[in-house]
């Protein structure tokens, strides 16, 4: 990673919730803290079609998982994207239908050969990416039939997306990520996450499953704070439109 001038039309300050809503009640348990950073503007869409940029950083984003690079375009703009594990400062990168099967070009699924890893993948044409974007992910092409493509997603989910929709090449960086292991409470509350009490412990006015004489189980059915099943509960909607699109469920 390169330390880089920093471009001010790319960058936003975060605004600060910790967990509270207006009238300074907390409305979202567990958040809290968190250095001051700022958002970085990243291309999900890509859309500079056959422009070709040259990659000038590689940075980090403490915004999200994987590292971002900093792309400089040949008509002088400047954007951010996804950083992905073999792209490299001086590479090149191009967004075009008849790119390189390259690291960091983008192109339809239809022009991606199956097995080469690829991220940032669309669900709609021209929508940009909303799959495949944390530290480390790959989704693969199982196989293409007319308009349609079987793509095996991280997760190892099997959907079907249109072969129009486009995708970026490559393993997203920083694939190591598990294994960094937090050092102090300190780390947690640099990232926002407040301390958390387990509901067993907690006063039978805190949470359903407090209270009792010394050590207790939780007595019950798994609740959470508010009396909703939870721990294992599936919560998708069972007339979600993309249910018709997924082949393979992982559970």
């Amino acid at each position: 990673m390169t330390k880089n001038k920093r471009i001010k039309s790319l960058l936003k300050i975060k605004k600060k919730k910790s967990g509270r809503d207006s009238s300074g009640q907390i409305s979202v348990r567990h958040q809290g803290g968190e250095h001051k950073r700022f958002l970085r503007k990243i291309d999900w869409k890509r859309n500079k079609i056959g422009i070709k940029a040259k990659v000038v950083a590689i940075e980090y984003d403490p915004n999200r998982t994987a590292n971002i690079a900093l792309l400089s375009y040949a008509d002088g703009s400047k954007s951010y994207i996804l950083a992905s594990q073999k792209l490299k400062i001086n590479d090149y990168v191009v967004s075009s239908p008849d790119a390189d099967i390259k690291e960091g070009n983008c192109l339809p699924i239809s022009k991606i050969p199956a097995g080469v890893p690829f991220h940032c993948l669309e669900i709609q044409p021209g929508k940009g990416a909303q799959f495949v974007k944390s530290a480390g992910s790959a989704a693969y092409i199982q196989s293409i039939d007319g308009q349609k493509a079987i793509i095996k997603l991280p997760s190892g989910e099997l959907r079907l997306f249109n072969i129009d929709c486009k995708a970026t090449i490559g393993q997203l960086s920083r694939a190591d990520l598990a294994n960094i292991k937090l050092k102090k409470a300190g780390d947690k509350r640099n990232r926002g996450i407040h301390p958390t009490v387990r509901g067993v412990v907690q006063h039978p006015d805190s949470h359903p499953h407090g209270g009792g004489e010394g050590k207790s189980s939780i007595g019950m059915h798994p609740k959470t704070p508010w009396g909703k099943p939870a721990l294992g509960k599936k919560t998708r909607k069972k007339k979600k439109y993309s249910n018709k699109l997924i082949i393979k469920r992982i559970n």
